[in-house]
């Protein structure tokens, strides 16, 4: 019987979420998941700083180097016996460095394998010109004077490009993460670049993938519920052509599929969820439904979409002084104090040192108890922890005056508290503090190509239109549901709500679903912008906005200026916002008795 256009479904596995994920996402799923594609997505804003650096030092590096040394050498021939085809943005800052390290495994292997390589991510060639006109995209600065690497977030027409094209391998430089996955399917269903609903479609099957098995189960707040972590099973999306698919993981695998897990992921590094803004489809996520539709499956649709805007994102990095930081382990009676006090003696001696040689004063410093609940700042309880971890962290303009920073750390174990000990590490490095800078680019001002072999393609890319943003998902300003009727109970917020949390520079993101739908209104009721900055006022200096997702019974806060920088320019023992969420469950709501989940009784603060 021949299959028709509604009939066909392509399952696509989700093989890395991060460079540094396991090495058995891609053989699982290969071997297990019965999947046409596997995607890798590898780079955060973190890694491409670090590729900018590996880059600099040689030039035939700046790429993911395990996809080629761990995936790419072990499993290049099985995936061309199977006719699995790969799309990853392993090239980073080199994607020809890094096709070129392929097609010579190919090549080793005897494997006859088209390879395509995507470019035109790259700005740094433009900065000069742009300089007078380019302001940063949330605080409005200048560009800074000596940029590191810059490059724009391209979209998913490239690698259909490609695909079409007949390449069994894409590799790309920097692209929106879930765009490896939304090339695939235009590619597959022959989709528009103005079928808005199917691309927003799309692009959410990319973003529930593009993290790995935090789709599956992996950091679910109700962590352990979730089976066997060290079997746990990679993510799968089979798709359909009207854009919903069913997400899953290969059979007789650990994990967990269910709304909640799948809905934190959804959650995951987003804003405004009406204004989910990509290069080719801007998405509103607010009506996205997810039911489970069998064990380990569930079914995602309801996404909306609107036209794309002109512009690309582009993120510089620049070098910003140096860093340096040092771990104590310190026992005892009132460790925590005694953890405090250490590092401002060191502070106070480095700085008279400082003074005497003209060094200057540190640009930051930062200072975190280990073990005393500091994340949690006026929230904490465990001040009479008898174990501590003292992590202190600074920046300086002077790799010289770091060196004496470094130096001065060892006296601590003999001029300071009882029961310091050394950190294990030997002696702390200064090394270069990178910051972030992303601006807005005009889509013309960029050409993307393919490369396949000798020959070269050109991507016509649509240009966008101004359009009016949707205000579907803003919710802060709104007047909340009346107040609960009946007994109330006084408990943490994880007990009626799930929690995930991440980064996008400075600004983090905490999504919360309500535990069943009848406390979402609980959910928005307890938990306000005023409520959210208070309690976080510790860590969050800017400003907090709500929105609201009903389609999966959820809310949405941006915290602004929340991370110390973030990335790699944030001295804090949590600079990507991963731990955002988990102290925001903390907080204590009220709850009407008859509403609370079975599950509350287990969590208290």
């Amino acid at each position: 019987m021949t299959e028709t256009m509604a009939d066909k479904t392509v399952r696509i596995g989700g093989a890395s979420g991060f460079w540094g994920d396991s090495s058995v996402g891609a053989p699982q799923l290969l071997r297990q998941g019965d999947v046409k594609y596997l995607v890798f997505d590898y780079l955060a804003e973190l890694t491409m700083s670090v590729l900018a650096s590996a880059r600099i030092k040689d030039e035939r590096f700046g790429y993911a180097t395990d996809f080629v040394t761990v995936t790419m050498r072990t499993l290049l021939r099985e995936l061309k016996e199977k006719n699995v085809r790969v799309v990853s943005n392993a090239g980073g800052m080199n994607p020809r460095a890094c096709a070129a390290a392929v097609a010579e495994i190919a090549a080793e292997q005897g494997v006859d394998v088209r390879i395509a390589i995507v470019e035109g991510d790259d700005v740094e060639a433009l900065l000069p010109q742009l300089r007078a006109s380019v302001r940063e995209i949330q605080k409005g600065t200048p560009l800074p004077e000596k940029p590191v690497s810059a490059n724009a977030y391209l979209g998913a027409l490239p690698i259909k490009r490609a695909l079409d094209e007949g390449a069994d391998v894409v590799i790309t430089g920097r692209c929106v993460d879930s765009a490896v996955t939304l090339g695939i399917l235009m590619h597959e269903f022959g989709w528009a670049t103005d079928d808005y609903e199917r691309l927003a479609q799309g692009s959410l099957a990319g973003h529930i993938l593009e993290c790995g098995c935090q789709a599956t189960g992996g950091i679910h707040t109700d962590w352990d519920k979730v089976p066997d972590w060290g079997n746990i099973g990679y993510p799968i999306a089979e798709c359909r052509a009207d854009g919903s698919f069913i997400l899953t993981k290969p059979p007789e695998t650990g994990g967990l599929v269910s709304p909640a897990t799948v809905g934190e992921q959804l959650l995951y590094e987003i804003g405004d969820p009406a204004n989910y803004i990509l290069p080719d489809v801007v998405c509103d996520l607010t009506q996205v439904r997810m039911t489970q539709a069998g064990p380990d499956q569930v079914e995602v649709s309801g996404a909306r979409g609107r036209a794309p805007t002109p512009y690309y994102k582009v993120t510089t990095t620049y070098l910003d002084g140096y860093r340096s930081g040092v771990q104590l382990t310190i026992v005892g009676f009132d460790a925590v104090n005694k953890a405090k006090r250490t590092a401002e003696a060191i502070l106070e001696k480095t700085r008279r040192i400082f003074a005497e040689h003209n060094y200057g004063d540190y640009t930051d410093t930062n200072v975190e108890v280990v073990g005393s609940e500091s994340l949690f700042g006026p929230h904490a309880n465990a001040a009479r922890a008898r174990e501590v971890i003292l992590r202190l962290s600074v920046r300086h303009p002077s790799a010289r005056a770091l060196g004496v920073f470094a130096r001065e750390i060892a006296s601590a174990g003999t001029c300071f508290a009882p029961g310091t000990t050394g950190s294990g590490g030997g002696r702390a490095k200064a090394s270069p503090s990178i910051k972030q800078f992303s601006f807005l680019l005009d889509k013309t001002q960029l050409k993307p190509t393919v490369t396949i072999g000798n020959e070269a393609f050109d991507v016509a890319i649509p240009t966008g239109v101004a359009a009016a943003p949707s205000d579907a998902g803003r919710s802060g300003s709104a007047a909340p549901p009346p107040a609960a009727e009946g007994e109330t109970v006084e408990v943490p917020l994880i007990a009626i709500a799930y929690g995930r949390s991440g980064d996008k520079g400075d600004t983090s993101n905490i999504g919360l679903i309500a535990r069943t739908p009848e406390l979402l209104a609980v959910l928005r009721r307890e938990v306000t912008e005023d409520r959210v900055r208070s309690f976080l006022a510790h860590l969050v200096k800017g400003k907090i906005t709500r929105y609201d997702l009903p389609g999966i019974h959820a809310v949405n806060f941006l915290c602004e200026d929340a991370l110390g920088g973030g990335g790699m320019a944030s001295l804090r023992l949590d600079p990507l916002g991963k731990a955002m969420a988990q102290i925001l469950l903390s907080m204590p709501v009220n709850v009407p008795k008859a509403l609370l989940p079975r599950e509350a009784a287990g969590f208290q603060n």
